[in-house]
């Protein structure tokens, strides 16, 4: 008979049969006449039982009994019999009295007291209690006298498979990546019978796939789950649901079973190409949009997910490739297309571009499948848009000189339309720049005049700005700064800055400085000033003073003479004619006060005034004051008289 087959009937059957030998005990039972002696003990084991009914002819007194089962979920019309007690000292006259105590004693299990049968009285669950120790006892009727010691003893209760298994963490969710080879490991389930797994098959589970082929494989004794297809596409099929059998007594029939559910999601990896969805893009812009800003977005489609999905754009060829760029947006997956520099519809109109879409990520599994890029080509189209005037230089540098008449022309400037159809410009001043109205423009031509007279030494600087407008449209206006410069005329004539009095001590040398005059002029002359000076003609002669000019434009005073005395003459005027070396020169007069003084040993004027000369000679100044200080006080106080 093949194994399998008597595996089968073996587990089939053997519930069967243990139920016929505990419905009939009797069969099973020692004959007193040389009966099996089970020595009294407080507790025995069902398979020590059956070991010990091998010793026969054992002289000593004791219980005897079979094995006790009772099968699991079993009912009839009567009690079930589950075993006989007998004691070798019953001598068959029903003296002896059979007790019963322990677990169920008395409401699961009855005995009968005189002929020491025990009866099932309600349906067992092994599930909920798989054995029962009870104790058996045999008293004297009359006396109630034990006849032997008592003894313990067990009853099973015998499994039936009467429990399907279950998957008690389902359903399950598991994932594996999309394209993976035959044979890759997905997830494992598992299941649990309630039944016991140690008698028979009832608890012996094999797994089967109900749902999920061709794609999915379960191994029968693991419940490992792994595929069973390759090449499987997410982009074709994301999810999979596949349903689990679990079967008990082996997979035989006549087992129960149980299912669960797997749902099964394949994970993106990267075997698609970024696609554009057209091979050519048209785009047009107007030729006064920003550097910067976005002119038009492109997007290569990509099956993926995720990282799998993300591509990078660039430009690869064109004649724009430094006027434009395309960069990704993260969010969207699109190519941005901006301007990198500023368009002129008048120099170029259009622009052909090739741009490449290529994927961040690359899975080096599938780079044989490449090339992960697709191309496209954009062809811009610059539009003329109305701009506003250019002026023909961004700032203009003008000269006049301060002196220039009032309405001649300082200087012009000149502006254009840039557009196809030229407008006529118009030119004004914004009075904001020019607040005293010092300048005109001829609104035509552009020309800057002359409004009010200039002078350098006010303001070297004007600052003007000049807007040109379109007459067509006003609102397209363009401005441009202005300066203008004042250059230095000769309309100022040298000033004496250092002072117009002097002093001369009554006992100075011949050759003393008395003075050293400073010059200013408020021209600026371009190679700097140079300063001439000299006495009016009629003191050429001069016998008191010189003047001896230095290399810094100063000149010192100095004297012709010695011998100055305040009592013939106290005060001298000198006059000095300065001139400056511009065109035509100028020149001024200064007169200088030379005062004659008294002053010390070492040169310290100490008194200039004309009245001193009068007093005694020989009084100091301070014998003078020492004096007045007593006069004072005199007059003061009298009574010191």
């Amino acid at each position: 008979m093949p194994e399998g087959l008597a595996e089968m009937l073996m587990d089939t059957w053997a519930p069967l049969v243990i139920l016929w030998i505990t419905a009939f005990p009797s069969i099973y039972m020692a004959p007193n006449n040389h009966s099996q002696v089970l020595p009294s003990r407080s507790s025995r084991g069902l398979s020590e039982l059956s070991e010990e009914q091998r010793v026969l002819n054992r002289s000593k007194r004791g219980w005897v009994w079979n094995q006790m089962f009772v099968l699991e979920e079993f009912s009839g019309p009567e009690p079930i019999l589950v075993g006989r007690l007998h004691t070798d000292m019953d001598p068959g006259s029903s003296k002896i009295k059979y007790i019963l105590s322990g677990d169920g004693a008395g409401t699961i299990f009855v005995i009968n007291d005189k002929t020491g049968d025990i009866h099932a009285m309600k349906r067992l669950d092994r599930e909920e209690k798989a054995e029962y120790t009870l104790t058996a006892q045999a008293v004297d009727r009359d006396t109630n006298k034990p006849l032997e010691p008592p003894s313990e003893f067990i009853i099973k209760v015998q499994d039936i498979n009467d429990n399907p298994p279950e998957f008690v963490d389902g359903p399950y969710h598991a994932t594996v990546p999309e394209m993976s080879l035959v044979g890759t490991y997905v997830t494992k389930v598992t299941a649990t019978d309630a039944d016991d797994p140690v008698y028979g098959n009832s608890a012996k589970l094999v797994y089967s796939i109900l749902e999920g082929q061709p794609y999915f494989s379960v191994e029968p004794h693991t419940a490992i789950i792994k595929t069973a297809l390759s090449n499987m596409d997410r982009e074709a099929k994301e999810e999979y649901t596949v349903v689990i059998q679990a079967k008990d007594m082996g997979g035989h029939m006549g087992g129960l079973s149980g299912t669960t559910t797997v749902t099964i999601t394949l994970t993106d990896v990267n075997d698609n190409a970024p696609k554009f969805a057209q091979s050519l893009y048209h785009f047009s812009v107007l030729e006064d949009i920003a550097v910067g800003e976005a002119i038009g977005r492109i997007k290569a489609n990509d099956l993926d997910i995720g990282e799998n999905a993300r591509s990078s754009y660039d430009i690869i060829e064109g004649d724009g490739m430094d006027i434009f760029e395309i960069t990704p947006d993260s969010q969207s997956q699109e190519g941005i297309i901006r301007l990198r520099k500023p368009l002129d519809f008048e120099t170029k109109n259009s622009y052909t571009l090739k741009v490449e879409a290529s994927n961040v990520y690359i899975d080096p599994r599938f780079i044989s499948m490449g090339p992960f890029k697709d191309t496209a080509t954009l062809k811009i189209v610059v539009e003329d848009a109305d701009e506003p005037p250019v002026f023909s230089s961004p700032t203009y540098l003008l000269e006049v000189h301060e002196n220039a008449a009032i309405n001649s022309v300082i200087g012009q400037v000149t502006a254009h339309d840039p557009d196809g159809s030229s407008s006529s410009i118009r030119f004004s001043i914004d009075r904001n720049t020019d607040l005293e109205r010092q300048f005109n423009i001829n609104t035509q031509d552009g020309k800057i005049t002359l409004a009010t007279p200039l002078d350098r030494e006010t303001s070297t600087w004007h600052n003007i700005t000049i807007v040109a407008m379109e007459e067509r449209n006003p609102s397209q206006i363009s401005r441009v700064p202005v300066a203008i410069k004042v250059l230095d005329v000769n309309d100022n004539a040298p000033e004496l800055v250092s002072g117009n009095e002097a002093y001369l001590c009554e006992n100075g040398k011949t050759g003393k400085v008395i003075h050293t005059m400073r010059v200013i002029d408020k021209d600026d002359p371009k190679n700097g000033h140079y300063f001439v000076y000299n006495l009016p003609s009629e003191m050429a002669n001069n016998p008191n003073f010189t003047i001896k000019e230095n290399d810094d434009n100063t000149f010192n005073i100095l004297t012709k003479r010695n011998g100055f005395s305040r009592q013939k003459q106290e005060v001298y005027f000198l006059p000095i004619i300065i001139s400056d070396s511009g065109n035509p020169p100028m020149s001024s007069t200064s007169t200088l006060t030379i005062k004659v003084c008294g002053c010390s040993n070492d040169g310290i004027a100490q008194s200039c005034n004309a009245e001193a000369y009068v007093l005694p000679i020989g009084l100091s100044m301070g014998a003078l004051i020492a004096i007045l200080a007593c006069i004072i006080l005199l007059l003061v106080h009298p009574s010191l008289l």
